[in-house]
């Protein structure tokens, strides 16, 4: 299934488009890896605990795009907008939320 940020796919008319479709995934983070991820955040480096968590949480909510958009009959999501928040009394949870348009091309 094509998912894209744009709003048409380039060489696909779009017949019919069937509305907008949403997934959304939230993941709570780890003490641990908070802890080792603050000391990265002093001396410097990258996250790769975070940045794996992230791109897990953004994938979960594509597929629920798409399993919403297939369950609408479509085969294409288009205009997608991937968003990121933080929620939580402490902060502690991240919410990854991904909304496109339905459409069959």
């Amino acid at each position: 299934m094509t998912v894209t940020t744009t709003p048409t796919i380039e060489g696909s008319p779009i017949q019919e488009y069937l509305g907008i479709v949403t997934g959304e995934v939230i993941v709570g983070a780890n003490l641990f890896r908070d802890l080792f991820a603050n000391i990265r955040d002093i001396v410097g480096g990258r996250s790769g605990s975070y940045e794996r968590i992230l791109a897990d949480a953004r994938e979960k909510a594509i597929q629920e795009l798409q399993a919403e958009c297939g369950s609408r009959g479509g085969n294409a999501v288009v205009g997608v907008d991937l968003d990121y928040e933080v929620i939580g009394d402490t902060g502690s949870m991240l919410m990854v939320s991904a909304s496109g348009t339905a459409v069959k091309i």
